[in-house]
């Protein structure tokens, strides 16, 4: 599991930086109603999508909560207003916010009923009207029809924690109807073999990668063999649902 603590100050940098924080920053903003005032960004991370909501409606009030201090910090050096909080536990008090978004999150909850937790969290906090935003499918938008795909197929976790199926079971026990979904680009996310490689044995492809028959050092070999090893594959593109709190 990667410490998000030490990885703080390079995180942006090797996850596509600002064109990708821009283009998710606009696909949560697609799915806002235009009266919402207060929003908490939850997993808030570097805080580089979050400061992108806020400066893009000036109107909105945009606060951010994260578990980890390092992600914490470097969002606070960014000014954005944050707290160190679960997203199982937030300090936020029912029914007090227009709007939560979760941007990269889900998929990283592997524990048993970690998804539905935070999505009934979510759900508490909000007012009725209020909307929750959340990535859905992360891990599979990588999957683009290429050689590095086929590598790793036959060793893909068959019950990722952010299905759009099990999120939406999780956001109707919470009181949350569906209510829109976008797109958007995951800028500088296209996948290489060797870089596959090293994040398998990092440990970064835990929410979708168990090794079958193989070691990870046994499938990141097949990963680098494959041509072209710092070429780029196609950039994904991830999948943002909306649900609206009854």
């Amino acid at each position: 599991m990667l410490d998000y603590d030490a990885e703080a100050e390079a995180y942006d940098a090797t996850r596509g930086g600002a064109p990708r924080a821009e283009a998710a920053a606009a696909g949560v903003l697609g799915l806002l109603p235009p009266t919402t005032r207060t929003l908490l960004d939850l997993g808030c991370g570097t805080g580089i999508v979050t400061t992108r909501i806020a400066a893009a409606r000036p109107a909105l009030r945009v606060l951010g909560a994260d578990a980890s201090y390092g992600m914490a910090a470097m969002a606070y050096s960014r000014g954005v207003a944050v707290v160190l909080a679960s997203g199982t536990r937030l300090p936020v008090r029912p029914g007090s916010l227009d709007a939560v978004s979760a941007v990269w999150l889900l998929h990283l909850l592997r524990a048993p009923g970690a998804v539905a937790a935070v999505v009934a969290e979510a759900g508490r906090v909000l007012r009725p009207g209020g909307v929750f935003v959340t990535t859905v499918d992360k891990d599979s938008a990588h999957d683009v029809g290429s050689d590095i795909d086929e590598v790793l197929a036959p060793h893909l976790t068959p019950t990722p924690a952010d299905s759009t199926r099990a999120v939406t079971g999780y956001a109707a026990a919470a009181g949350l109807r569906p209510a829109g979904e976008a797109r958007f680009t995951g800028h500088g996310q296209g996948r290489t073999p060797r870089g596959s490689a090293a994040a398998l044995l990092a440990g970064q492809y835990a929410s979708r990668v168990r090794t079958r028959g193989i070691t990870p050092r046994e499938l990141a070999d097949r990963l680098e063999l494959l041509p072209g090893p710092d070429t780029a594959r196609a950039e994904p593109e991830y999948r943002l649902r909306g649900f609206v709190r009854s």
